[in-house]
């Protein structure tokens, strides 16, 4: 009476529990629901519009595309003017420097000149003439100003200005009126011959005092100034292009959404929203987020409990679901609300990947539709976003549907990926109507969002080391026979070993008919009789032709000989860290049974008295899941299979539906999801695989001696 009373009350509080997780998992997700509310038309750019007559509730602008706005942007960096700083001190200091190094460099190049025109007198006035010329050119040069345009990586372009300031005062200039250190070079030699044309002695002279030394660059690039200007034209550009007035018709129903209507429906969507989010709404937008979220998590919790209760019943498991959904709704409103990367870019097909390794892919993809349909809400362009992530879930579903090789993600991300790309492109010539205006830029956050889907494999390994869950790759890798256990078995208990091969071909054949988990099945029948190698001679198939170790002792000792394999097989699992789903399938493959064939002997041979029970039995429990039972079945056919005389179809029959009833009578199939329909077909398996295995071999006739 205590016990059932205890079992209520702790079923209680765990449901307690588990309705508190969901009321948190949607009260976070409210909580990053946006504070404006969502426009209530559905539309999309291409199709008619299936609403009625839309007349304009107020009056807003009509806002400028982002393609508009980028080209005046482009437009503003193209014709942008930058700002140098004339530093006035430059100029003069060179000059003076050439005065002072004038004399020596003159002479220098009156002995050069004198070389190349030995019959042309140099005058005396000429000192003096050079040296005010010479002054002249620098003086100008310097006017101009010297620029350096690396400093801006600004192109030397005919008809581009810059803007100088001296002395606080700016001033336009073109390109062409100011100098760069090469172009000053040249100038000098060019205005030299064309101020002496019939003196080249005088030209050579001047050249070869050199004045390029003294030309540096005086205009400096001012980018605080620049940067400034630049930003303040950037922020002036107008976001808006005309107006609508209140009581404007917008469209009417039949017409067809073209570039002009979608920018003016997606200019009133944005004011919309923006206004719904005022206060005065505040409170009955914030009551309608909340029965949405509700009734989502609502109708997951019902899935749940209709058709993967098991789930629910875990604190831990259902932490996990949550847990997952949560991680993708709150991503994607941070993503939503900082718009600094598009939404496409987050890999939501991650979901139902990890959900599917460790469950089944309808619950993956349920939950997956649950959570895109939630972050609906948030996305902008909700039914093409919907539309999208649907086929990409489902098409991570069909091409995962078992992860055994790393590969195998590879290829889906391949899947996946495409799929994006096709369905946006299907979309945008919908919308658009014509191919050259799709935003080839979207593929690149499909490309990211395929790169970042690669982070699933090494997740899967922590949620599983976390949670303690089981994935198929976990399976796989224990699925080798020379694992430290099945290698320890094979070695001691080479009989056991057969028998637990045999075994597992029997289960996961008989798995997968019933839409259980073969793979997971056919592991744990491989681990099942792994505590048989603490006395493996106290079992038959490892007997041979040896004695029988239960000669000479008691049928109770015996008995509990048998029975020590269960215990012995958990201590195993223990030692080598074997996860909780795999050592299950040690415990219960004989459930509550008992070891009839010793509990007879000692009940015959005490003439009918009964001995303790509790001594003959297995310490259990029974078999709770779909896979544990195929197993108790599989384990007892096959070694009874071994006992038959003759291997006709009827014989083997008839030892399956006597072993299974047995079971069944014994009530060892009552906590596993498994029907008598199941229980039917898991029969037919075991009949047909016993026939193929056990079946008449030819008799190969003998050569005759001649």
């Amino acid at each position: 009476m205590m016990k059932n009373y205890y079992n209520r009350a702790s079923r209680q509080t765990r449901k307690i529990y588990i309705i508190s997780l969901f009321l948190f998992a949607a009260a976070v997700s409210i909580y990053f629901f946006p504070s404006q509310g969502k426009f209530k038309f559905e539309y999309q750019k291409g199709t008619p519009w299936q609403h009625d007559d839309l007349i304009a509730p107020f009056d807003f602008a009509i806002y400028k595309t982002d393609a508009d706005l980028k080209a005046s942007r482009d437009s503003i960096m193209k014709n942008f003017k930058p700002y140098f700083k004339l530093e006035t001190d430059i100029g003069p200091a060179e000059l003076s420097k050439f005065m002072l190094e004038y004399h020596t460099r003159f002479r220098d190049a009156s002995v050069v000149v004198h070389k190349l025109y030995p019959r042309t007198p140099l005058p005396d006035t000429l000192y003096g003439y050079i040296r005010e010329v010479s002054k002249d050119i620098i003086s100008l040069i310097y006017k101009k100003g010297v620029v350096d345009y690396s400093e801006v990586n600004m192109e030397i372009q005919k008809g581009k200005t810059l803007v100088v300031i001296r002395d606080n005062v700016a001033e336009n200039r073109d390109v062409e009126e100011v100098f760069t250190q090469k172009v000053a070079y040249g100038y000098i030699n060019k205005k030299l011959r064309k101020d002496f044309p019939k003196d080249p002695h005088l030209v050579a002279l001047v050249e070869n005092l050199k004045l390029y030394d003294f030309i540096v660059q005086n205009l400096i690039y001012d980018e605080e100034t620049s940067l400034k200007v630049r930003d303040e034209q950037m922020n002036n550009i107008p976001a808006t292009r005309g107006m609508v007035q209140s009581g404007d018709r917008i469209i009417s129903r039949g017409d067809l959404v073209h570039d002009e209507k979608f920018l003016i429906l997606e200019s009133l969507k944005k004011e919309y929203e923006a206004t719904f989010g005022s206060r005065i709404y505040t409170r009955y937008l914030f009551a309608g987020q909340v029965l949405v979220v509700l009734l989502a998590f609502t109708i997951l919790y019902m899935f749940l409990f209709n058709f993967r209760r098991e789930i629910l019943e875990s604190f831990q498991k259902t932490s996990f679901i949550l847990m997952m959904v949560l991680i993708m709704v709150v991503t994607a409103s941070v993503v939503v609300k900082f718009n600094q990367v598009s939404l496409y870019l987050i890999p939501f097909v991650a979901l139902p990947i990890i959900i599917h390794a460790f469950y089944d892919s309808r619950l993956a993809f349920y939950i997956h539709i649950v959570t895109i349909m939630l972050i609906g809400f948030l996305a902008p362009n909700s039914f093409e976003f919907v539309f999208i992530q649907f086929l990409a879930g489902a098409i991570s579903i069909f091409s995962l549907t078992q992860m055994h090789r790393r590969g195998q993600l590879f290829e889906a991300v391949g899947f996946i990926m495409l799929t994006y790309v096709l369905t946006y492109t299907a979309l945008a010539i919908m919308q658009e109507g014509d191919i050259l205006k799709i935003n080839y830029y979207q593929f690149l956050w499909f490309v990211g969002n395929g790169l970042l889907l690669l982070i699933c494999y090494p997740l899967i390994f922590i949620f599983e080391k976390l949670f303690g869950f089981l994935s198929d790759v976990s399976l796989i890798e224990l699925s080798d026979t020379n694992h430290p256990a099945l290698r320890e078995l094979a070695e001691k208990a080479p009989g056991t070993f057969h028998h637990v091969i045999q075994v597992a071909n029997l289960a996961e054949a008989a798995s997968r008919k019933i839409g259980g988990n073969p793979l997971l099945t056919r592991v744990g029948a491989l681990y099942h009789d792994i505590g048989k190698t603490g006395a493996p001679g106290f079992f038959i198939e490892n007997q041979g032709g040896n004695k029988n170790a239960h000669e000479g002792i008691s049928y109770e000792k015996s008995a509990e000989m048998i029975i020590q394999h269960v215990h012995h097989g958990m201590e195993l699992a223990r030692k080598y860290k074997l996860p909780k789903p795999i050592s299950d399938f040690i415990v219960t493959h004989h459930g509550t049974g008992l070891v009839k064939y010793f509990y007879t002997k000692s009940a015959n041979e005490n003439q009918g008295l009964l001995p303790d029970i509790a001594k003959y039995s297995y310490p259990g429990p029974a078999p709770f899941t779909k896979e544990t039972a195929v197993l108790m079945m599989a384990d007892a056919v096959e070694a009874s299979s071994r006992t038959l005389k003759e291997f006709s179809e009827t014989a083997i029959t008839e030892l399956v539906d006597r072993i299974i009833e047995s079971q069944i009578q014994d009530k060892q199939f009552e906590e596993a999801d498994i029907t008598f329909k199941d229980i039917h077909e898991v029969k037919q398996v075991f009949i047909q695989k016993l026939m193929n295995m056990y079946h008449a071999r030819i008799e190969y006739p003998v050569m005759k001696k001649y």
